[in-house]
């Protein structure tokens, strides 16, 4: 079962491309901070502006350095596509992809059915559904997570949703292996108290100890050591959202000494007093100083 604290990677750019050496140094702060799970190319990550090449490259040069799973966005809104790239994911030896519900074209209930089925049975790699209806434009509901849910490879969904009583519905009505994963930093408690078995978080990008630990305590029913790291987590979290992400996530890791590169258009950098109120929301948590 996939569990804990995932982490969303940003992808850290050079003028040439991808920067591995700096790629190399967040691999490394995962590999030693109770982090479960890394996801590549995904929103976070900046996927919709990264090729075909680099795609391989990112996927291999992390599979040959990481100590926990890894995950890959293979998603899009073309059927066929979405299967080529998890076929990639799954030859290159990912553990689990991650596939986005078809944004702009807006699918019918039957016709998600159809395309995460199509999917499903044209590759073996485990499949993590990604539930973000504020991006895509279309809510995958409980009823048609619940008949995925039956396929042998589809073994959880990422919520973004926001919708609690949909998720206990999910819950409810999918089996005990079936993963749900929050989509949402700041919900990620109560939606592990409602059954729940982790995140894929963007802030774990800046403090991964803090979420992991936090996710843990949950899973370990201590919730009032889980509640006091929220309340520390929730306005971090919150300014991980004050632009779109991955703006202010990617600008926090630059704050912070990590050689990200620029934002690749057409994402652009953050108004200035949005990277004040960012800064400031560092200082507070501690990671920076005041006079940095």
């Amino acid at each position: 079962m996939i569990k804990g604290s995932i982490v969303a990677l940003s992808t850290p750019f050079s003028d040439s491309g991808i920067d591995f050496s700096t790629m190399e140094r967040l691999i490394h702060l995962h590999n030693g901070s109770g982090t479960s799970g890394i996801l590549l190319l995904g929103t976070t990550g900046e996927s919709p502006t990264i090729n075909e090449d680099e795609r391989k490259e990112i996927i291999k040069f992390t599979k040959e350095r990481i100590k926990c799973s890894l995950i890959v966005g293979t998603g899009t809104n073309s059927t066929e596509k979405t299967i080529k790239l998890t076929k990639q994911a799954e030859d290159l030896g990912v553990d689990y992809a991650l596939i986005i519900t078809p944004y702009y074209n807006k699918p019918t209930q039957s016709g998600l059915k159809r395309h995460f089925e199509k999917v499903a049975t044209s590759v073996h790699i485990p499949i993590i559904i990604y539930n973000v209806p504020s991006r895509t434009g279309i809510n995958i509901m409980p009823d048609t997570v619940s008949y995925l849910s039956v396929l042998d490879n589809i073994v959880g969904i990422k919520e973004a949703s926001g919708k609690l009583r949909q998720m206990i519905e999910i819950v409810s009505t999918t089996g005990k292996d079936f993963s749900l994963l929050s989509g949402d930093d700041m919900l990620t408690l109560p939606i592990i108290s409602i059954g729940g078995k982790g995140v894929i978080s963007v802030t774990a990008n800046i403090v991964p100890e803090d979420v992991g630990k936090m996710v843990d305590y949950a899973l370990n029913n201590k919730w009032d050591e889980a509640r006091m790291l929220n309340e520390k987590l929730y306005y971090l979290s919150s300014a991980m959202f004050i632009e779109t992400n991955p703006i202010p996530v990617k600008t926090a890791l630059k704050m912070l000494g990590y050689n990200m590169g620029e934002l690749r258009s057409p994402l652009s950098e953050m108004a200035s007093e949005n990277r004040t109120r960012l800064k400031e929301a560092l200082v507070n948590y501690g990671l920076l100083s005041r006079g940095h």
